[in-house]
Parts: structure tokens; sequence; C-alpha cells
């Protein structure tokens, strides 16, 4: 940025991280979970409806969401266990495999280095909170923020609000001093709602779809402090 004609470089501040699709490869087990549980009420979810309309919402939404589509009124107590299946489908899928994508737990030890780290995510706390536990991560995130958590997940900016204030320490940050690292246009839209800067990644969705993002990455591989400072001198 340039200021009375000098040039001053504005840092970054913090990263926050979506958690499914960036840092876990969990989206095709979620929809496997979703696909086990709905039919308990008689809706169905292909793998091209989920990935066009339904991945960006969290549990609720895509119960939903997904139920409105179809024509069918869920009850309360129908939405409710059908969050606490598609839970128990979800961690019998899972089981004690690694699921983190290659080069992720490298990434943040690499950024956590120099740089105050959080995650904002449609997943539940407790499940965020499970992985990161088991790949020794949990360290490294000063907060984890799922959508739990929030009154609206997204595409609304609350996640990434939320977890840039805790980052900042103030109820009113620069919000551009904040890197959000998302997979989906969904997520991009939310980082881009609360005022963050934006990487793409494509491990859900080709870069084309990614048009929120302002730099698009193949993998967490690329994400450096140098990736970081081009940001930044934008």
């Amino acid at each position: 940025m340039t200021t009375g004609g000098i040039q001053t470089r504005v840092s970054i501040h913090g990263v926050i991280f979506d958690f499914d699709g960036v840092i876990a490869d969990t989206e095709t087990l979620h929809l496997h979970a979703y696909q086990e549980t709905v039919v308990r009420v008689d809706l169905s979810l292909t793998r091209e409806a989920y990935y066009e309309r339904y991945l960006g919402y969290d549990d609720i939404g895509v119960f939903t969401t997904l139920a409105s589509d179809q024509g069918v009124t869920l009850e309360p107590y129908q939405l409710a266990q059908l969050v606490t299946v598609k839970g128990q489908q979800l961690a019998a899928l899972r089981g004690a495999q690694d699921v983190l994508f290659p080069g992720a737990a490298e990434c943040i030890r690499r950024l956590a280095s120099t740089t105050t780290l959080g995650i904002a995510s449609g997943a539940l706390h407790a499940e965020i909170d499970e992985i990161l536990t088991e790949g020794k991560l949990s360290q490294y995130f000063s907060v984890v923020v799922g959508a739990d958590d929030v009154e609206r997940t997204k595409p609304a900016p609350d996640a990434y609000q939320t977890a840039v204030r805790v980052v900042a320490g103030t109820a009113a940050p620069d919000w551009r001093r904040y890197v959000a690292i998302e997979d989906s246009p969904w997520g991009l839209e939310a980082a881009r709602a609360a005022g963050l800067r934006r990487i793409g990644i494509t491990n859900s969705y080709p870069a084309a779809t990614l048009s929120d993002a302002e730099i698009v990455v193949g993998s967490l591989s690329e994400v450096d402090h140098r990736l970081l400072e081009i940001l930044s001198d934008e």
C-alpha cells in the first residue's frame, strides 16, 4: 500500500484455515455418512448434488435444505436424531485412519513458527478437535471455531469473524491482515464477507470455481511465508 508517496507493507497477522477439504481429507467421508443417514427419513443424496449444492452447509443445513428440496418435513426431534446418527456414521467410517491431506501438518508447523493460526469450519467442534489431537496439531491453533460455536454458519461470515477476533485479541481487528484458506465457493464467500484475504485450494473444486480467491494453490505444500507476503504486498 502507499501512504504519502511512501511504499509500506501491510503484514499478515494470522491465518485462518477451513478444516474439511483443507486440512482433513474428509469430504467424501461426510458424503457417505450423509447418504447412510438420510435414507432413514426417505431422502436421497447423490455425489453430484452434494458437491454442487450442499457441501457448504453444516449438518443441520444439509438436512434441512435437502428435506426442503425434496418436499419432506422434518420435525425437530428427527433433525436432532439425524445429526447424532450422521456423527456416528462419520466416526465409524473414519475409524483410526489418518485423514490429513499430504503436506497439511508440515504447512501448519511451518506457518505456526511465525504466524498465529486458527480454524473456522462448518464441521462440529468435537470432530475437529479429535482429528487435530490424533495428528498432534492442536497446540498450533489459538482458536477453533466449529459450526456449533456460531449462530450462522458459512456462507455467513460469523465463523471467520469469531476466529479472527480471538486471534487478534480485539473486537475490531484489521480484517485485511488475516488470511483465510478455503476449498469451496461458499467458504470463500464467507471469508470475503468477513473482509479477509483469501487463498483457494483445489482439493474439492477446480480453480475456475474459486473466483473469490485472490490466490489459488493445488495443495497446502505451496502455502508458505512467501505466499503470505504476496498477499500482504497487494
